[in-house]
């Protein structure tokens, strides 16, 4: 199956080629970052987000710290898959705890990028077993 391609010119300024499946973790990893550092660095209205949901004052630490290990896994391609599976399960629980509190639009961001990290973890796994069944042959 051929992915959609993204042309970037090398020294010589011939055109290399990179994939949407090498972007796509990569650019999900570097969301993970944005969204560790705006919890760890947390604001005073995010620590009150989390207090008005019932989480205890040090929770943002908690998730920021999930959020940046996410990243870092999904940044190798060695532990892209529980990487993704991190992530996913981190926007998961942002999902419930929005849905949970009647905060429908605020779901929205969890929702896709839960179905991007599951998207990465498909693919890893199925690059992951090509190489296997290649190896095997």
């Amino acid at each position: 199956m051929k992915g959609f391609v993204l042309g970037a010119s090398d020294k010589e300024g011939r055109m290399s080629r990179i994939s949407w499946r090498q972007v796509l973790p990569l650019a999900l990893a570097a969301f993970f970052v944005v969204g560790s550092l705006s919890n760890i660095v947390a604001p005073r209205s995010i620590i009150e987000e989390y207090l008005k949901w019932g989480y205890p004052h040090w929770f943002h630490f908690v998730t920021g710290s999930l959020e940046l290990m996410t990243a870092v896994l999904l940044a190798r391609a060695r532990t892209r898959l529980w990487g993704s599976a991190l992530g996913c399960t981190v926007m998961l629980a942002a999902l419930a705890t929005v849905t949970l509190h009647g905060e429908y639009r605020h779901g929205v961001a969890p929702l896709v990028v839960a179905t991007l990290s599951i998207v990465v973890g498909w693919i890893t796994w199925r690059q992951r077993l090509a190489a296997g069944s290649l190896a095997q042959a």
